[in-house]
């Protein structure tokens, strides 16, 4: 790979690992994670990234690269840097919360998945955010999806919400609903087929799906 120009951001590392949820859950990838505020943090140049991709790729077999962890678009440069000189040998894919939908259109051409997570913390307005995500990324002719990742206080309202307003941005969304488990032991709730009934009708690509827990799954 051709070395990128100097840029630096604080990685929690470069694991391999299993994608814990969305639609790649399953998938064995390299996981470039950006750190979070308790988590220890190494520093890596582009060029030290793309170093220690290769560097793993010429080792074992991935099916992706996954982009995620605390803010990754909040280090664009970073990523422009590491990631626009070449194309990747795996497919790319980027997993956001969506709070800089003004960031992603420099990233998407490198981008084959473009993976909006909401979890259903703070305020509606980080939800609209991630909307418009999905429609930058729609309309930057990028493979996207929209991943809910409901608590137990989040309502069936909610969650059908924002798949209508999913299927408003774009109808090529791929939703991805990873349901609640409750009880003891942990059983999926008569609940979340009703809801996956009233969700297709809304947007047909809708599917549930259970993640992965660490420390299989990673993200």
């Amino acid at each position: 790979m051709t070395a990128p120009r100097m840029a630096a951001a604080a990685l929690a590392g470069v694991p391999a690992g299993v994608q814990a949820q969305g639609v790649w859950a399953g998938r064995r990838q390299l996981f470039v994670r950006f750190a979070g505020e308790a988590e220890t943090a190494t520093m890596y140049t582009a060029a030290a990234l793309l170093k220690e991709i290769d560097r793993q790729l010429g080792r074992t077999k991935f099916h992706s690269i996954a982009i995620g962890g605390r803010d990754p678009l909040g280090n664009l440069e970073f990523l422009t840097a590491a990631f626009s000189g070449v194309p990747m040998p795996v497919p790319l894919m980027l997993d956001s919360d969506g709070q800089r939908p003004e960031a992603l259109g420099a990233l998407a051409p490198h981008l084959a998945m473009a993976q909006v997570t909401v979890d259903f913390v703070g305020p509606d307005a980080t939800r609209s955010s991630a909307i418009e995500t999905v429609a930058m990324a729609a309309n930057a002719s990028c493979p996207h999806a929209l991943v809910l990742c409901p608590r137990e206080d989040t309502t069936d309202s909610q969650l059908l919400r924002l798949i209508e307003q999913a299927h408003a941005a774009s109808a090529e969304t791929q939703v991805v609903v990873h349901p609640v488990l409750t009880g003891e032991p942990p059983v999926l709730d008569r609940r979340w087929s009703t809801l996956l009934e009233q969700a297709a009708a809304l947007h047909a690509d809708t599917r549930l799906a259970l993640r992965l827990p660490a420390p299989a799954g990673l993200r």
